[in-house]
Protein backbone atom coordinates (compact mmCIF):
# COMPACT_ATOMS: atom_id res chain seq x y z
CA UNK A 1 0.00 0.00 0.00
CA UNK A 2 1.57 3.53 -1.01
CA UNK A 3 1.58 5.77 2.18
CA UNK A 4 1.85 9.60 1.55
CA UNK A 5 1.49 12.55 3.99
CA UNK A 6 -1.98 14.40 1.79
CA UNK A 7 -4.36 13.38 -0.48
CA UNK A 8 -6.04 15.84 -2.18
CA UNK A 9 -9.18 14.74 -3.87
CA UNK A 10 -10.22 17.05 -7.22
CA UNK A 11 -7.97 19.07 -9.73
CA UNK A 12 -9.78 21.96 -10.10
CA UNK A 13 -8.43 25.82 -9.19
CA UNK A 14 -9.48 25.39 -6.01
CA UNK A 15 -7.52 21.61 -5.38
CA UNK A 16 -4.67 23.00 -7.79
CA UNK A 17 -4.32 25.80 -5.42
CA UNK A 18 -4.56 23.47 -1.77
CA UNK A 19 -1.85 21.50 -3.36
CA UNK A 20 0.54 23.95 -3.94
CA UNK A 21 0.14 25.53 -1.10
CA UNK A 22 0.49 22.34 0.77
CA UNK A 23 3.48 21.36 -1.13
CA UNK A 24 4.71 24.85 -0.31
CA UNK A 25 4.99 23.72 2.59
CA UNK A 26 6.97 20.81 2.70
CA UNK A 27 3.85 18.16 2.53
CA UNK A 28 4.28 15.45 0.53
CA UNK A 29 0.75 15.54 -1.66
CA UNK A 30 -1.21 13.56 -4.51
CA UNK A 31 -4.01 15.07 -6.29
CA UNK A 32 -6.58 12.27 -7.35
CA UNK A 33 -8.69 13.64 -10.51
CA UNK A 34 -11.29 11.17 -11.62
CA UNK A 35 -11.26 13.00 -15.26
CA UNK A 36 -8.70 13.14 -17.91
CA UNK A 37 -7.09 16.49 -17.44
CA UNK A 38 -7.50 19.49 -14.51
CA UNK A 39 -10.08 21.69 -14.30
CA UNK A 40 -12.77 20.02 -16.85
CA UNK A 41 -15.85 20.73 -14.54
CA UNK A 42 -16.76 24.00 -12.35
CA UNK A 43 -13.49 26.05 -13.03
CA UNK A 44 -13.34 25.94 -16.37
CA UNK A 45 -17.21 26.63 -16.82
CA UNK A 46 -17.80 29.91 -15.50
CA UNK A 47 -17.25 33.49 -16.38
CA UNK A 48 -13.69 34.12 -15.14
CA UNK A 49 -14.20 36.84 -13.37
CA UNK A 50 -12.39 37.95 -10.33
CA UNK A 51 -14.90 39.30 -8.41
CA UNK A 52 -13.94 42.51 -5.90
CA UNK A 53 -16.47 41.25 -3.04
CA UNK A 54 -19.78 43.24 -3.19
CA UNK A 55 -22.23 40.82 -3.13
CA UNK A 56 -22.43 38.76 0.05
CA UNK A 57 -22.64 39.01 3.68
CA UNK A 58 -20.12 40.74 5.93
CA UNK A 59 -18.22 38.13 7.75
CA UNK A 60 -19.22 35.55 5.49
CA UNK A 61 -16.58 33.29 4.36
CA UNK A 62 -17.52 33.81 0.81
CA UNK A 63 -17.19 37.65 1.90
CA UNK A 64 -13.55 37.07 3.72
CA UNK A 65 -12.19 35.03 1.86
CA UNK A 66 -13.20 36.99 -1.81
CA UNK A 67 -11.95 40.17 -0.82
CA UNK A 68 -8.55 38.47 0.40
CA UNK A 69 -7.99 35.54 -2.60
CA UNK A 70 -8.74 38.44 -4.74
CA UNK A 71 -5.41 40.62 -3.54
CA UNK A 72 -3.32 37.41 -3.21
CA UNK A 73 -5.13 36.52 -6.96
CA UNK A 74 -4.14 39.73 -8.58
CA UNK A 75 -0.60 39.47 -7.16
CA UNK A 76 0.11 35.55 -7.87
CA UNK A 77 -1.50 36.24 -11.81
CA UNK A 78 1.77 39.42 -12.12
CA UNK A 79 4.09 37.07 -10.57
CA UNK A 80 3.18 34.11 -12.73
CA UNK A 81 2.32 35.98 -15.97
CA UNK A 82 -1.26 34.82 -15.99
CA UNK A 83 -2.71 36.33 -18.23
CA UNK A 84 -5.34 38.74 -16.49
CA UNK A 85 -6.79 42.10 -16.82
CA UNK A 86 -8.51 44.14 -14.26
CA UNK A 87 -11.16 45.91 -16.52
CA UNK A 88 -13.63 47.12 -14.07
CA UNK A 89 -17.55 46.56 -13.46
CA UNK A 90 -20.15 48.50 -13.66
CA UNK A 91 -23.13 47.49 -11.74
CA UNK A 92 -26.47 49.10 -13.08
CA UNK A 93 -30.03 49.84 -12.08
CA UNK A 94 -32.07 50.29 -15.29
CA UNK A 95 -35.11 52.12 -13.32
CA UNK A 96 -35.47 54.31 -10.27
CA UNK A 97 -36.84 51.52 -8.11
CA UNK A 98 -33.83 49.35 -8.40
CA UNK A 99 -31.50 52.43 -7.11
CA UNK A 100 -32.14 51.99 -3.20
CA UNK A 101 -30.60 48.12 -4.28
CA UNK A 102 -27.88 49.90 -5.82
CA UNK A 103 -27.27 51.65 -2.28
CA UNK A 104 -27.84 48.62 -0.41
CA UNK A 105 -25.10 46.14 -2.60
CA UNK A 106 -22.52 49.43 -2.63
CA UNK A 107 -22.95 49.43 1.29
CA UNK A 108 -22.33 46.03 1.56
CA UNK A 109 -19.48 46.12 -0.68
CA UNK A 110 -17.92 48.63 1.80
CA UNK A 111 -18.70 46.77 4.98
CA UNK A 112 -16.85 43.71 3.64
CA UNK A 113 -13.96 46.42 2.85
CA UNK A 114 -14.34 46.97 -0.73
CA UNK A 115 -13.68 50.78 -0.54
CA UNK A 116 -13.57 52.02 -3.60
CA UNK A 117 -16.49 51.78 -5.01
CA UNK A 118 -17.95 54.88 -6.72
CA UNK A 119 -21.67 55.54 -7.29
CA UNK A 120 -22.20 57.72 -10.46
CA UNK A 121 -25.43 58.82 -12.56
CA UNK A 122 -27.01 57.53 -15.50
CA UNK A 123 -24.89 60.19 -18.08
CA UNK A 124 -22.06 59.49 -15.98
CA UNK A 125 -22.12 55.55 -17.00
CA UNK A 126 -23.14 56.70 -20.80
CA UNK A 127 -19.89 58.57 -20.76
CA UNK A 128 -18.01 55.38 -19.79
CA UNK A 129 -20.00 53.56 -21.57
CA UNK A 130 -21.51 55.13 -25.23
CA UNK A 131 -23.73 51.89 -25.55
CA UNK A 132 -25.31 51.08 -22.25
CA UNK A 133 -28.78 52.50 -20.66
CA UNK A 134 -29.49 52.98 -16.62
CA UNK A 135 -30.54 55.77 -14.17
CA UNK A 136 -27.40 54.80 -11.90
CA UNK A 137 -24.31 53.06 -11.41
CA UNK A 138 -21.47 51.92 -9.29
CA UNK A 139 -18.33 51.32 -10.57
CA UNK A 140 -16.01 48.57 -8.93
CA UNK A 141 -12.61 49.36 -10.18
CA UNK A 142 -10.61 45.98 -8.97
CA UNK A 143 -12.91 43.68 -10.73
CA UNK A 144 -11.47 41.88 -13.56
CA UNK A 145 -10.82 38.52 -15.85
CA UNK A 146 -8.19 36.27 -15.48
CA UNK A 147 -7.48 33.11 -18.00
CA UNK A 148 -8.64 30.32 -15.94
CA UNK A 149 -7.13 27.47 -17.68
CA UNK A 150 -4.05 29.46 -17.35
CA UNK A 151 -4.05 30.24 -14.23
CA UNK A 152 -4.52 25.89 -13.30
CA UNK A 153 -1.75 25.12 -15.37
CA UNK A 154 0.54 27.77 -13.09
CA UNK A 155 -0.76 26.01 -9.89
CA UNK A 156 -0.10 22.67 -11.19
CA UNK A 157 3.34 23.55 -12.24
CA UNK A 158 4.46 25.11 -8.74
CA UNK A 159 2.56 22.39 -7.16
CA UNK A 160 4.71 20.10 -8.84
CA UNK A 161 7.62 21.89 -8.53
CA UNK A 162 7.35 21.48 -5.05
CA UNK A 163 6.82 17.80 -5.24
CA UNK A 164 3.00 16.74 -5.42
CA UNK A 165 1.83 14.99 -8.37
CA UNK A 166 -0.87 14.87 -10.35
CA UNK A 167 -2.94 11.24 -10.64
CA UNK A 168 -5.19 11.75 -13.79
CA UNK A 169 -8.33 9.22 -14.18
CA UNK A 170 -7.71 8.12 -10.74
CA UNK A 171 -11.71 8.63 -9.63
CA UNK A 172 -11.91 7.94 -5.71
CA UNK A 173 -13.73 4.74 -4.77
CA UNK A 174 -14.02 4.81 -1.06
CA UNK A 175 -11.85 6.46 2.09
CA UNK A 176 -11.72 4.73 5.23
CA UNK A 177 -11.08 7.18 7.84
CA UNK A 178 -11.82 4.73 10.64
CA UNK A 179 -8.88 4.54 13.39
CA UNK A 180 -5.52 6.48 12.55
CA UNK A 181 -4.94 8.19 9.67
CA UNK A 182 -7.11 7.56 6.06
CA UNK A 183 -7.12 4.65 3.37
CA UNK A 184 -8.27 5.83 -0.33
CA UNK A 185 -9.11 3.83 -2.45
CA UNK A 186 -9.23 4.51 -6.62
CA UNK A 187 -10.56 3.00 -9.12
CA UNK A 188 -9.51 3.43 -13.11
CA UNK A 189 -7.25 2.13 -15.04
CA UNK A 190 -5.07 1.40 -12.10
CA UNK A 191 -6.37 1.18 -9.09
CA UNK A 192 -4.50 1.48 -5.93
CA UNK A 193 -4.86 1.75 -2.37
CA UNK A 194 -3.45 4.81 -0.70
CA UNK A 195 -2.63 4.94 3.63
CA UNK A 196 -2.64 9.58 4.06
CA UNK A 197 -2.37 11.31 7.21
CA UNK A 198 -4.74 14.07 5.57
CA UNK A 199 -7.35 13.81 3.37
CA UNK A 200 -8.67 16.71 1.39
CA UNK A 201 -11.97 16.63 -0.29
CA UNK A 202 -12.19 19.42 -2.71
CA UNK A 203 -14.38 17.30 -5.44
CA UNK A 204 -16.45 20.15 -6.40
CA UNK A 205 -19.70 18.73 -8.12
CA UNK A 206 -18.66 15.47 -6.20
CA UNK A 207 -17.77 16.78 -3.20
CA UNK A 208 -21.05 15.60 -1.16
CA UNK A 209 -21.67 12.06 -3.19
CA UNK A 210 -17.81 11.64 -1.97
CA UNK A 211 -18.35 12.58 1.74
CA UNK A 212 -20.95 10.06 2.06
CA UNK A 213 -18.67 7.23 1.32
CA UNK A 214 -16.40 8.30 4.31
CA UNK A 215 -16.47 5.14 6.19
CA UNK A 216 -15.94 7.14 10.17
CA UNK A 217 -17.89 10.01 8.96
CA UNK A 218 -21.35 11.02 10.77
CA UNK A 219 -23.45 11.39 7.51
CA UNK A 220 -25.04 14.53 9.85
CA UNK A 221 -22.12 16.68 8.69
CA UNK A 222 -23.02 15.61 5.24
CA UNK A 223 -25.04 18.61 3.65
CA UNK A 224 -28.03 18.83 1.34
CA UNK A 225 -26.87 19.53 -1.88
CA UNK A 226 -28.39 20.79 -5.26
CA UNK A 227 -27.52 21.24 -8.83
CA UNK A 228 -27.72 24.56 -10.74
CA UNK A 229 -27.04 24.69 -14.50
CA UNK A 230 -25.98 28.47 -15.73
CA UNK A 231 -26.08 28.81 -19.65
CA UNK A 232 -24.36 31.21 -21.31
CA UNK A 233 -24.71 33.23 -24.90
CA UNK A 234 -22.38 34.75 -26.65
CA UNK A 235 -22.45 37.28 -29.78
CA UNK A 236 -20.75 36.84 -32.93
CA UNK A 237 -17.84 39.86 -33.27
CA UNK A 238 -16.99 42.26 -30.70
CA UNK A 239 -19.64 44.47 -28.40
CA UNK A 240 -19.73 48.19 -27.77
CA UNK A 241 -18.30 47.70 -24.24
CA UNK A 242 -14.33 48.11 -22.74
CA UNK A 243 -15.77 46.52 -18.92
CA UNK A 244 -18.12 44.11 -17.65
CA UNK A 245 -21.90 45.00 -17.07
CA UNK A 246 -24.03 43.63 -14.26
CA UNK A 247 -27.65 44.53 -13.47
CA UNK A 248 -29.16 44.50 -10.84
CA UNK A 249 -29.27 40.84 -8.61
CA UNK A 250 -32.66 39.09 -8.62
CA UNK A 251 -33.81 35.61 -6.76
CA UNK A 252 -32.11 33.31 -8.50
CA UNK A 253 -28.85 35.34 -9.04
CA UNK A 254 -26.71 38.19 -9.89
CA UNK A 255 -28.92 38.23 -13.62
CA UNK A 256 -27.53 37.69 -16.58
CA UNK A 257 -24.76 40.29 -17.19
CA UNK A 258 -21.98 40.97 -19.64
CA UNK A 259 -18.45 39.53 -19.34
CA UNK A 260 -15.78 39.63 -21.82
CA UNK A 261 -12.98 37.53 -22.27
CA UNK A 262 -9.00 38.31 -22.77
CA UNK A 263 -9.37 38.38 -26.28
CA UNK A 264 -12.04 41.25 -25.87
CA UNK A 265 -15.32 38.67 -26.89
CA UNK A 266 -18.64 39.27 -25.06
CA UNK A 267 -20.37 36.43 -23.47
CA UNK A 268 -24.15 36.62 -21.41
CA UNK A 269 -25.01 34.72 -18.15
CA UNK A 270 -25.64 32.82 -16.32
CA UNK A 271 -29.40 32.12 -15.96
CA UNK A 272 -30.35 29.66 -12.83
CA UNK A 273 -31.63 26.85 -13.97
CA UNK A 274 -32.48 23.72 -11.32
CA UNK A 275 -31.49 20.31 -12.28
CA UNK A 276 -31.41 16.59 -10.82
CA UNK A 277 -28.06 15.15 -13.14
CA UNK A 278 -25.17 17.05 -15.26
CA UNK A 279 -26.10 18.10 -18.27
CA UNK A 280 -24.52 20.86 -20.25
CA UNK A 281 -26.61 21.40 -23.30
CA UNK A 282 -27.93 24.76 -23.88
CA UNK A 283 -31.24 25.05 -25.10
CA UNK A 284 -31.08 27.52 -27.70
CA UNK A 285 -34.89 28.53 -26.68
CA UNK A 286 -33.48 29.78 -23.48
CA UNK A 287 -32.14 32.72 -25.85
CA UNK A 288 -35.66 34.29 -25.66
CA UNK A 289 -35.42 35.78 -21.74
CA UNK A 290 -31.57 36.68 -22.69
CA UNK A 291 -33.01 39.36 -24.92
CA UNK A 292 -35.21 40.87 -22.53
CA UNK A 293 -32.61 41.03 -19.60
CA UNK A 294 -29.99 42.26 -21.86
CA UNK A 295 -31.97 44.87 -23.22
CA UNK A 296 -33.11 46.72 -20.35
CA UNK A 297 -29.37 48.04 -20.06
CA UNK A 298 -27.86 47.20 -23.87
CA UNK A 299 -31.02 48.48 -25.84
CA UNK A 300 -29.23 48.21 -29.37
CA UNK A 301 -28.93 44.32 -28.68
CA UNK A 302 -29.74 42.93 -32.28
CA UNK A 303 -32.24 40.64 -33.05
CA UNK A 304 -30.60 36.91 -33.86
CA UNK A 305 -27.20 37.64 -32.38
CA UNK A 306 -27.17 35.44 -29.28
CA UNK A 307 -25.74 31.84 -30.23
CA UNK A 308 -25.80 29.30 -27.65
CA UNK A 309 -22.32 28.90 -25.87
CA UNK A 310 -21.78 26.70 -23.01
CA UNK A 311 -23.57 25.84 -19.78
CA UNK A 312 -21.32 25.71 -16.06
CA UNK A 313 -22.84 23.55 -13.09
CA UNK A 314 -22.49 24.95 -9.46
CA UNK A 315 -22.57 22.54 -6.53
CA UNK A 316 -25.01 24.80 -4.19
CA UNK A 317 -26.04 24.12 -0.38
CA UNK A 318 -29.38 26.11 -1.05
CA UNK A 319 -32.19 25.18 -3.05
CA UNK A 320 -34.72 26.67 -4.89
CA UNK A 321 -36.49 29.64 -2.77
CA UNK A 322 -33.80 29.19 -0.02
CA UNK A 323 -31.19 32.22 0.79
CA UNK A 324 -27.90 31.62 -0.29
CA UNK A 325 -25.44 29.19 1.54
CA UNK A 326 -22.28 30.04 2.37
CA UNK A 327 -18.89 27.77 1.50
CA UNK A 328 -18.40 25.49 3.96
CA UNK A 329 -15.18 24.45 4.56
CA UNK A 330 -15.53 21.77 7.45
CA UNK A 331 -12.68 20.41 9.07
CA UNK A 332 -12.01 18.45 12.51
CA UNK A 333 -13.60 20.61 14.82
CA UNK A 334 -16.68 20.59 13.09
CA UNK A 335 -17.31 17.00 12.30
CA UNK A 336 -14.45 15.18 14.33
CA UNK A 337 -12.44 13.18 12.07
CA UNK A 338 -8.57 14.84 12.72
CA UNK A 339 -7.10 15.13 9.35
CA UNK A 340 -10.24 15.58 7.54
CA UNK A 341 -11.26 18.46 5.55
CA UNK A 342 -14.11 19.13 3.47
CA UNK A 343 -15.60 21.81 1.04
CA UNK A 344 -18.50 21.89 0.06
CA UNK A 345 -20.66 24.57 -1.76
CA UNK A 346 -17.33 26.30 -3.37
CA UNK A 347 -19.08 27.97 -6.50
CA UNK A 348 -18.83 31.19 -6.41
CA UNK A 349 -16.66 33.04 -5.99
CA UNK A 350 -14.40 30.24 -5.39
CA UNK A 351 -11.91 30.83 -8.61
CA UNK A 352 -11.24 34.82 -6.51
CA UNK A 353 -10.93 33.24 -3.62
CA UNK A 354 -9.42 30.25 -4.60
CA UNK A 355 -5.87 31.30 -2.82
CA UNK A 356 -6.90 32.02 -0.14
CA UNK A 357 -9.13 28.97 0.21
CA UNK A 358 -6.12 26.91 -0.08
CA UNK A 359 -4.20 29.40 2.88
CA UNK A 360 -7.06 28.33 5.46
CA UNK A 361 -7.41 24.39 4.05
CA UNK A 362 -3.77 24.44 5.04
CA UNK A 363 -4.65 25.95 8.65
CA UNK A 364 -6.96 23.51 9.22
CA UNK A 365 -4.90 20.47 7.84
CA UNK A 366 -3.92 17.80 10.57
CA UNK A 367 -0.86 15.49 9.99
CA UNK A 368 -0.57 13.27 13.32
Amino acid sequence: MDQIECVVIGAGVVGLAVARALAARGREVIVLEAAEAIGTSTSSRNSEVIHAGLYYPRGSLKATLCVRGREMLYEYCASRNVTHARCGKLLVATAANQIPQLEAIRARGKENGVFDLTRISGSEALALEPALECVAAVYSPQTGIVDSHQLMLALQGDAERDGAVIALKSPVESIDALGSGFTVRTGGDAPIDIRAACVVNSAGLYATKLAKRIRGLDARHVPPFYLARGNYFSVSGRVPFSRLIYPMPNDAGLGVHLTLDLGGQARFGPDVEWIDALDYDVDPRRADSFYAQIRTYWPALPDGALQPAYAGIRPKLSGPGEPAADFMIQGAASHGVRGLVNLFGIESPGLTASLAIAQRVCEMASFD
